[in-house]
């Protein structure tokens, strides 16, 4: 990218325009190894709580991220002994400069913290009073479930075990601030307020922290169940700063605060307010008790950074757009949780019991699925006036103005990444998309009906490059677009707000789609969305037609086509893209007959003879396929992402007979090059796959990406080779990954895009690593194919024993 127009584009974002960058280079976030699993449901914000008990990555604005430790946001836990406080410490291993009143400095060695997304277990065994603490955080990310997994909400279960002799009062103190550590925490006009909530035979109380900046007022909510033998306090208010001591002395006295009644008064300018909920309850001697606590959060309509027009908030369907729904969320998350875990352990358990399975995969697989929620996660209603159609109606060959699933499910959008904050881009949600169609297939769906009903729009206006300086149309006809737009502007209503390439450059999106249409059909078999796409399918692949330059059936590249060389200038076919494009003529063909087009068949199966008769003579070399065919020095180098295209194939139940674009024989060469070249023959075979090596077993180092580990291409490439039944080989490449990301790294719950061998990274929390979800599919696909072949290869004689067993 050229610096200097960087720069100019940069000073106008944010002197002139006075907004945040869409990727920021000169504001990249540092690598801070203090993260844990998220808060909260999917699309209604998220708060995230470090693993050593802090509340330290906020993201209530949608896709808009700050990242502040807030220090009073705190559990407090106090010991009472025969009507004595004996034991009172803030749980927390800091000693902040502020809250001096308060005993901070826990040691460390006594605790211990798991995460398995969406739960996570702070275990404390309290230093010399044979007590221990575990604090069990649960989020509603329920696959399957589109309700309950929508709402902002969390749960905190605090089990207690007393070990010793005696009896004990146990009370668990929760402050949390107004506000969430940005600097609208001191606009003022904020306010706290006690609530209690009685219905169906269940209580909760606690206290509202309304919270009111001029765009997206929310209201936090501490609440607790109250039950037999639990008492229930709180404190209205208190300033969080200075020493803080008269919070702490009310609740050493008697492990109770004082409750006041009404609420506190609005906030001067300038000035923070905070709350504290406690509850306390008896454990004897030897025994266990439990205190449960919930955090949420009420931001039911939101608007984006143009401020054009308010969206509203999925979980809004259940709990109103008023703005008054924390009570509820709290009582109902405090009554369902038991439920939400059942359902949890439910759908983890088959991976979590299964021996043949390593650790560090099932740990990769659950705890990766955090950026679902925390990927600045935006679900919304389909506004009654929308119409996603692009225009084009479905008499003419488009779409319906307000498809099925999405009035049913809403708007699904997340974000490239954290610190690359473009919604729903499309080349990376390629890869991640497999964790979406898996787990919450009607929201993959929904996004597939949005990026559909955008490919017939066009948007003429000329727009500078960043990358190559020249200008052209933000959007063509025809094509699929890079992105939906940028949490600080508009999204839906501007796509490809990408300016890194042009309309161009970007070619293998169409063919990204094509596939994901075709994969997603395969595993929900919903007729209406194939009928639906297959139009759009055919006018984005007759799009592609024309960069088939010489008519051998095989498309030519141009400009910055390969996604994983960023920055070389490709001439002619190459592997990835063309291998993209043969793969999308597999799936017209077999779309055309699942239509009953026989024409539309013929025509795509003659290019697609054509395209893999020329494939294989421009590009491959005897052992894998060649990055491209124009001839020049690094032409040869290994691509670890050659087999994109076939491996979309096989997650979609091709690649084999008269759906195979590539010969088996050719593909597990090529993987076996891959594996000896750009996985064993870098960094000692410990840091998976590296984009690109030279055949002499080098890193190709000729542009800023090659030399990079794609996260999520990893996984995808180890997805690729279990399909194959190459499953040692693809665990062993997928390991690499996350031990270097979760263990040396320190990178939990923000997995970059990528990192090189010398550790450098690049871009924290990405979605391209929700591709570890292929593996799965692939897992399961294999697994279904050995029954398979079991139950058909048997004899007839071993038929007949396993008969003559049944019935005697």
């Amino acid at each position: 990218m050229c610096s200097s127009r960087y720069l100019k584009w940069w000073y106008k974002k944010t002197q002139v325009e006075k907004k945040a960058p869409f990727i920021d280079m000169f504001g990249a976030q540092p690598l801070r190894q203090i993260y844990g699993a998220p808060l909260g449901g999917i699309g209604g914000g998220t708060i995230t709580r470090g693993w050593k008990g802090e509340f330290c990555r906020w993201q209530l604005n949608p896709g808009m991220y700050h990242y502040k430790t807030v220090t009073a946001n705190q559990f407090t836990v106090c010991l009472r002994r025969g009507g004595q406080t004996v034991y009172q410490q803030v749980l927390s291993v800091e000693r902040p400069p502020t809250l001096q009143g308060w005993n901070w400095g826990y040691c460390g060695e006594y605790a211990f913290y798991h995460a398995l997304y969406p739960r996570a277990w702070t275990v404390y065994h309290l230093p010399g009073q044979n007590v221990t603490l575990t604090c069990r955080q649960i989020s509603p990310v329920i696959p399957h479930d589109y309700q309950d997994s929508s709402l902002p909400v969390a749960v905190f279960v605090w089990d207690i075990e007393n070990k010793n002799d005696f009896a004990l009062d146990v009370s668990i103190m929760f402050t949390m601030v107004n506000g969430s550590g940005h600097k609208d925490d001191k606009s003022g006009g904020h306010w706290n307020e006690p609530f209690h909530l009685e219905k169906e035979g269940e209580a909760v109380s606690g206290v509202l922290l309304h919270h009111c900046p001029a765009v997206n007022p929310y209201t936090l909510c501490i609440a607790a169940r109250e039950q037999p033998d639990r008492e229930v306090s709180h404190q209205t208010a208190f300033s969080p700063k200075g020493t803080c001591s008269s919070l702490w002395s009310d609740l050493i006295t008697d492990g109770r605060l004082d409750s006041p009644t009404g609420s506190s008064p609005p906030t001067p300018k300038g000035e923070k307010v905070a709350a504290a909920l406690a509850v306390g309850c008896s454990v004897p001697a030897q025994s266990h008790n439990r205190l449960e606590f919930c955090l949420a959060w009420d931001m039911p309509t939101i608007s984006f950074g143009s401020r054009e027009r308010e969206h509203i908030r999925r979980y809004t369907r259940y709990f109103g757009t008023k703005g008054d729904a924390s009570p509820s969320l709290s009582h109902y998350a405090l009554t369902h949780y038991t439920q939400w875990e059942k359902s949890i352990e439910e759908w983890q358990r088959p991976i979590l019991q299964d021996s043949s399975l390593p650790s560090w995969y099932k740990s990769a697989l659950f705890n990766e699925l955090y950026f679902v929620v925390d990927g600045g996660t935006v679900w919304t209603e389909l506004p009654e006036d929308a119409d996603v159609s692009g225009g084009l109606r479905s008499k003419d060959g488009g779409l319906p103005a307000q498809p099925a699933v999405i009035k049913e499910f809403g708007r699904f959008a997340y974000l490239e990444g954290q610190e690359y904050r473009m919604y729903n881009t499309y080349d990376v949600h390629f890869y991640a998309s497999f964790a979406l169609i898996m787990l919450w297939p009607k929201l993959a769906l929904s996004v597939q009906y949005d990026i559909a009903g955008s490919v017939v729009q066009q948007d003429p206006t000329e727009r500078l490059h960043l990358m190559s300086g020249r200008y052209s149309p933000v959007k063509a006809k025809n094509v699929v677009p890079h992105d939906i737009g940028d949490p600080d502007d508009e999204p839906w209503q501007r796509v490809n707000a990408y300016l890194i390439h042009d309309t161009a450059d970007w070619k293998d999106l169409n063919l990204k789609f094509v596939l994901q249409v075709y994969r997603d059909f395969h595993l929900t078999q919903d007729n209406q969305y194939l009928q639906d796409m297959w139009p759009v399918c055919q006018a984005v692949m007759e799009s592609e037609m024309k960069f088939d330059l010489d008519g051998d059936g095989l498309i030519e590249n141009s400009g910055y086509a390969d996604q994983t060389y960023d920055g070389w200038t490709v001439t002619g076919p190459s592997a990835y893209c063309g291998g993209l494009w043969l793969a999308s003529l597999c799936v017209m063909c077999k779309m055309a007959k699942l239509v009953d087009n026989e024409e539309t068949y013929q025509r795509y199966r003659d290019i697609l003879d054509r395209g893999s008769a020329a494939f294989d003579k421009l590009l491959w070399n005897g052992k894998y396929y060649n990055y491209d065919s124009s001839g020049r020095d690094l032409s040869n180098s290994v691509m670890s992402d050659q087999c994109a295209g076939h491996w979309f194939l096989r997650a979609s139940g091709l690649g084999e007979g008269d759906y195979q674009a590539f010969p088996k024989e050719k593909i597990q060469s090529a993987l076996k090059s891959v594996f000896e070249l750009n996985v064993m023959s870098f960094a000692g075979g410990q840091m998976g796959a590296v984009n690109g090596m030279r055949p002499e077993g080098v890193p190709d180092r000729s542009s800023v990406q090659s030399d990079e580990v794609w996260i999520g291409v990893v996984y995808g490439l180890a997805a690729t080779m279990i399909h194959e039944g190459m499953l040692e080989e693809g665990m062993r490449t997928a390991e690499g990954c996350y031990r270097t990301v979760w263990e040396r790294l320190g990178m939990a719950f923000q997995t970059p895009e990528a990192y090189c061998e010398k550790s450098i990274y690049r871009s924290l929390a990405y979605m391209r690593p929700l591709s570890v979800w292929a593996m799965q599919l692939a897992l399961n696909t294999s697994q279904k194919d050995q029954t398979t072949s079991a139950q058909t290869g048997a004899t007839d004689g071993e038929q007949g024993r396993d008969l003559r067993v049944n019935q005697s």
